[in-house]
C-alpha cells in the first residue's frame, strides 16, 4: 500500500525519549495506515535504542520499520530513512523532537487531499508542504512560535516567485519542511558522514527540484530545547564550528546559482540563506 505520508525518525542512542516522538506520531494520526515510520539505528551502542526501535516495529507492522545501520551522522541517517520510504511525502522528525496532534490530523487531511486530486487531475501532487514550528524550551517551560504569515500565501499552490520578505527568524528550516518523496530523490543529496548541521543541507539542496509548494499554516513540528550536548547549544557549536564549515562547503558546491536556479526569487532566497551560514562559520571561529 503507498503512504501518504513516511516520518523518518533518525536514532542515536535515543532510548531515553525516543518512545514520545514515536507515540507523538501514532496518537496524531489516530493510527492511521496510510501513514509510515521509519525508525533508523545508526549505530547506536550505548543504551537500548535498537531494541527499542525492533519493539516499535513488532508492535505495528503496518505503521513502522526498523532500519539499523553502522554509525553514519545524522544526514546519512535521514537519507536512509528517505531511502526506505513508502510515502508520497516525506518528513524527518528528530528523536527527541515531536509532532502536535491536532495540527498533524489537519496536516494529514491537506495531504491526502493533494494525493487525491492529483490522481483525479493527472498531475503530480505538490512538491513541497510548508508549516509552522515552535521551540519548547523545557528549561524554563517557554515557547518560541514560528510561523510564515507574513511570508506565504496561505490556502493556494504556490511557486517561488510568489514568496514574500523572510525574516532572520522565517527562514524555511528543516522542521518547516515535508518534501514529495520524488523531489527529495531526485534532489541526490550528498550528506556528508559525521556531520552535525546538515539540516542545512536539506533545506537548500532539493530547492531547485521544487516547482509547487503549499504552505499549511498549523504548529506542526515541536523543536525541544534544553539538553546540555544538542548541537545547538553555544558551547557545543564553537566546538564544531568546523562542522558547519562542511556543511557550508557542501552548499556552495551544489550549485552555480545563476546557471543552475532559474527562479530570482529563490536564487536570491538561497544567496541569503548561503549569507547566514557564512556568517555563522565566521562568528563561532573566532
Amino acid at each position: 500500500m503507498k503512504k501518504t505520508i513516511t516520518f523518518g525518525i533518525p536514532c542515536y542512542n535515543s532510548a531515553e525519549y525516543m518512545d514520545h516522538c514515536i507515540k507523538s506520531i501514532l496518537e496524531g494520526s489516530d493510527y492511521a495506515d496510510d501513514v509510515q515510520i521509519v525508525i533508523v539505528d545508526d549505530g547506536s551502542m550505548k543504551d537500548n535504542t535498537p531494541a527499542k526501535a525492533d519493539e516499535w516495529a513488532a508492535r505495528y507492522p503496518n505503521i513502522i520499520k526498523a532500519v539499523h545501520q553502522e554509525n553514519g551522522g545524522h544526514g546519512i541517517a535521514v537519507m536512509k530513512a528517505v531511502a526506505y520510504a513508502d510515502g508520497v511525502y516525506f518528513k524527518n522528525i528528530d528523536s527527541d523532537d515531536w509532532v502536535d496532534g491536532e495540527a498533524l490530523k489537519i496536516f494529514l487531511n491537506k495531504l491526502r487531499e493533494f494525493i487525491a486530486n492529483a490522481s483525479n487531475s493527472g498531475e503530480k501532487p505538490v512538491d513541497l508542504v510548508l508549516s509552522n514550528y515552535v521551540y519548547e524550551h523545557v528549561e524554563d517551560n517557554t515557547q518560541n512560535f514560528v510561523n510564515y504569515r507574513a511570508a506565504i500565501p496561505t490556502d493556494r499552490v504556490i511557486g517561488w516567485e510568489d514568496l514574500g520578505h523572510f525574516k532572520l527568524s522565517q527562514y524555511l528550516l528543516m522542521h518547516a519542511l515535508t518534501y514529495r518523496v520524488e523531489v527529495l530523490r531526485a534532489a541526490g543529496i550528498e550528506m556528508p558522514p559525521h556531520t552535525f548541521y546538515v539540516d542545512n543541507v536539506y533545506a537548500y539542496v532539493p530547492f531547485p527540484k521544487v516547482e509547487t509548494i503549499y504552505y499549511v499554516d498549523v504548529d506542526l513540528y515541536r523543536y525541544f530545547i534544553g539538553r546540555d550536548d544538542q548541537s545547538v547549544n553555544e558551547k557545543v557549536l564553537t566546538s564544531r564550528v568546523d562542522h558547519y564549515w562542511r556543511v557550508a562547503r557542501v552548499m556552495m558546491h551544489a550549485y552555480h546559482l545563476y546557471d543552475d536556479v532559474d527562479s530570482p526569487r529563490l536564487r536570491k532566497y538561497m544567496m541569503s540563506y548561503f549569507a547566514i551560514i557564512m556568517a555563522i562559520c565566521s562568528v563561532f571561529s573566532k
